[in-house]
């Protein structure tokens, strides 16, 4: 991993957008930065599609999808989309951060497919509470609707081997699982953050993200993070993500020197300072438009 102080990203100057996790990210202790906050609004002004992608439940990211100048929040590890409506670019930060959106919501999977997931994971979710000491489901439970997740270091803490024990009831079921920096998260189904990715890329924009892989970052911290930092060319760990290298696999190119919304902040100055801009002033139509959404 190279250090952003270390070294100039290089292929930074014609990005297309940013991917980025959330907790222990974009947040710190639970709850995002304003200095994280305004990267975020910073990059949507400069032009750039930026989507969050999570492996907490949808009914907990529904008001950061309201609040936050992002274009989607990705949720449950690829399942559930939660889309901003169409905005627009040409606005500043500061009116992007006063905004507030209009949401829909959609999913990966069949309501029949869902319902039938659903059940069997309520089963596997009670077999991991009864034979793994200490394993209690996340309290955020309530507002998953296509996967579980066992709580290991938010409000509780697993050692190592009540976590491994947990991934491994999950993927006897036939689950797949993975683990974050808080939670143990397991589903039925192919999705994940990268399958995620290349869905809400063709939802909201009719593309191909493979096509496009070297125009996109991808900021995350943990050991659900490692798919996309083996894919993604531009793949960045704040620098918490020091707890996590014992366990990884692939690690993600660039680390950052601050933690968490810090870090964040650190990557969104890196983007847009190696970004090559062009401002193109708008017609007169244009510049209605943007005043009547505002």
């Amino acid at each position: 991993m190279k250090h952003f102080a270390q070294c100039e990203p290089s292929g930074w100057h014609n990005l297309t957008g940013l991917f980025t996790d959330i907790d222990d990210t974009l947040t710190t202790d639970g709850a995002i930065t304003p200095d994280a906050l305004k990267a975020l609004a910073d990059l949507k002004a400069a032009g750039l599609s930026v989507v969050a992608i999570t492996g907490r439940p949808v009914g907990w990211s529904e008001p950061f999808a309201l609040q936050w100048p992002v274009d989607a929040i990705v949720a449950e590890n690829g399942a559930v989309a939660l889309r901003r409506a169409e905005g627009l670019n040409e606005i500043t930060s500061q009116r992007l951060l006063n905004k507030r959106w209009q949401l829909s919501k959609s999913y990966q999977q069949a309501p029949a497919v869902r319902q039938r997931n659903f059940a069997r994971m309520q089963e596997v979710l009670a077999q991991i509470e009864a034979e793994v000491p200490g394993a209690q489901r996340a309290t955020d439970s309530a507002g998953r609707e296509t996967d579980i997740a066992i709580d290991h270091s938010e409000f509780t803490h697993l050692p190592q081997e009540a976590i491994d024990h947990a991934v491994r009831i999950m993927r006897e079921a036939g689950m797949n699982a993975t683990v974050s920096s808080i939670h143990i998260n397991g589903w039925f189904g192919d999705h994940n953050k990268l399958e995620g990715a290349r869905w809400i890329v063709r939802e909201l924009w009719g593309r191909d993200l493979d096509a496009e892989m070297g125009r996109w970052v991808y900021v995350g911290d943990s050991t659900n993070d490692q798919l996309m930092f083996q894919h993604f060319e531009h793949s960045v760990g704040v620098a918490n993500v020091a707890r996590f290298v014992p366990q990884l696999q692939h690690l993600p190119r660039y680390v950052t020197e601050g933690e968490r919304g810090a870090g964040f902040a650190e990557v969104a100055r890196a983007v847009l300072a190696n970004r090559q801009s062009v401002h193109v002033m708008p017609d007169e139509e244009t510049a209605h438009l943007i005043s009547n959404k505002l």
